[in-house]
């Protein structure tokens, strides 16, 4: 009985020492919240008119900053289907509409438990860990069983997820006519294992790519592009701020209407498609010769 009530007292003193928080997130464009089947104007340089079918992603490593600058973890609550690990996935979508290939439930938060203290400042970082990255998704535990944002051993987890069609012209800047370009989608979402999903219109899927492994159902040992992006927000308070993910802010620097010829329709990470170029440095990512800049991604409200 003493051995009981000594855990018991250890429990409650831990308890103590600890405070329960949420970290909200809320995905946007522009200045209306992302609802699946809706259509929103004037998005990227040719002020396309879209229709999100999908918006979702994996955050890990969640700390807030307190006073003196320093982080402080985040032990999220391993609830055994949003979160694992460090690792959390936030769903803004709810398999109606256009997001057919989603989930109906949505999730817009982080929950856990944290040292007792004031904080002033949040950071986490957009993907999934290298040692969850190259697992089976069919193996693999909540929420890292969802095929739908897997690729493959060596490429890992689709950390950024986000689907549009969109009212595209006839023929694209490289001439390919729209039957053409269907195709080209068509082949990426049945290309074994790829990063396609054969949806016509764009589609931003984010994870790591160049991963080096002995074979194709072997785990890759490094990944040139991790493409796991580190978010600071300096002045954030979990009781009354919220994450906003901002889809216009995303592609503010991209033609939505056209699609650089022989690559999968938008952006999928790879470092010879131009037209995740604007994308990466929006998620705070190097591309090509160009450096990480500030992402915008990301906002605070």
């Amino acid at each position: 009985m003493l051995c009981s009530y000594s855990a018991i007292d250890r429990h409650q003193a831990t308890a103590a020492e600890t405070q329960a928080v949420e970290i909200e997130f809320s995905a946007v464009v522009g200045e209306k919240p992302f609802k699946c089947g809706e259509s929103y104007s004037n998005l990227g340089t040719s002020a396309a008119t879209v229709t999100p079918a999908d918006f979702r992603f994996y955050v890990s490593d969640a700390a807030l900053i307190d006073a003196s600058g320093k982080a402080v973890p985040l032990t999220l609550k391993q609830d055994g289907k949003w979160q694992h690990q460090n690792v959390a996935l936030l769903d803004f979508e709810n398999k109606s509409g256009a997001c057919a290939n989603g989930t109906v439930e949505i999730r817009d938060r982080l929950i856990g438990t944290i040292p007792k203290g004031s904080y002033k400042g949040l950071q986490f970082t957009l993907g999934v860990p290298f040692s969850l990255n190259h697992e089976d998704s069919s193996l693999a535990p909540s929420p890292l069983n969802l095929t739908s944002l897997w690729w493959n051993w060596r490429g890992g987890y689709k950390f950024l997820r986000i689907d549009i069609q969109n009212q595209m012209a006839d023929k694209n800047s490289d001439s390919k006519s729209g039957r053409e370009s269907r195709q080209i989608a068509h082949n990426a979402g049945n290309h074994g294992g790829s990063h396609g999903g054969g949806l016509q219109g764009f589609m931003i899927h984010l994870g790591s790519t160049g991963c080096k492994a002995e074979g194709n159902n072997q785990k890759p040992t490094s990944c040139a592009n991790p493409n796991t992006s580190k978010v600071i927000i300096s002045n954030f308070d979990p009781t009354k701020n919220t994450v906003i993910a901002d889809l216009k802010s995303l592609v503010s620097q991209t033609n939505l209407a056209v699609n650089q010829a022989n690559t999968p329709p938008g952006c999928m990470s790879e470092s010879n498609d131009g037209d995740c170029a604007g994308i990466m440095k929006n998620l705070g990512l190097p591309f090509g010769d160009k450096p990480a800049a500030g992402q915008t991604f990301f906002q605070v409200k």
